[in-house]
């Protein structure tokens, strides 16, 4: 079994010392380079960049630079996806986001852990579980997914939070660690003004 092919099984494998791995992330770091330094109004050669990063896009999709991935290929994000400055996601497992998936400044999706044991941890090793996110999810800033979670759709994560375990849809949750506030409501609807001129 190959190392990557140990990532994707769960297992703990060489993330540091594997030729191929190493290749792969580079390619994937020039790729987001370029995006990068892209000119923020040429937004044609910036489509083309995603679209070579990512592994799957099902949609229209807006990454305001600078954004980070390990390996881009690992990614899948549904239609009418957009994340603000700063994202990063380190996908040594899959991360698959769904539809209408909005992600304000500084958000962290780390599918990678390193290993407990020190002597294992400075072999290279790491660990690599996937990271699941439904539709429609609104993820406030500075908010930390952590390796395994799964987020359910019509959700809201709010500003800082660290999700270290699954939550479920149609909630509210926020906190280090994440945790349910509480379920959105049809009240919901009427928190924020809206014009009626």
């Amino acid at each position: 079994m190959t190392e990557w092919e140990k990532a994707q099984a769960g297992y703990l494998y060489d993330a540091n010392y594997d030729k191929e791995i190493a290749e792969a992330r580079t390619k994937c770091a020039d790729l987001c380079y370029e995006f990068n330094n892209c000119k923020p109004s040429d937004m044609q050669r910036q489509n083309e960049l995603l679209h070579r990063i990512l592994g799957e896009i099902k949609g229209n999709i807006v990454i305001t630079a600078p954004f980070y991935c390990d390996y881009g290929f690992n990614i899948s994000v549904g239609n009418n996806f957009y994340t603000n400055h700063n994202c990063v996601i380190l996908d040594g497992a899959k991360v698959s986001f769904g539809d209408n998936v909005f992600i304000a400044p500084n958000c962290v999706f780390s599918t990678a852990g390193h290993a407990i044991d020190a002597t294992q941890r400075n072999e290279g090793l790491e660990i690599a579980l996937p990271i699941q996110v439904g539709n429609n999810v609104w993820f406030g800033t500075n908010v930390s997914v952590l390796p395994g979670v799964t987020i359910g759709d019509n959700t809201v994560i709010g500003a800082g939070s660290v999700v270290n375990r699954d939550i479920p849809s149609g909630v509210i949750a926020a906190g280090n660690p994440c945790r349910v506030i509480r379920r959105i409501t049809e009240a919901d609807k009427h928190k924020y003004p809206i014009w009626e001129g």
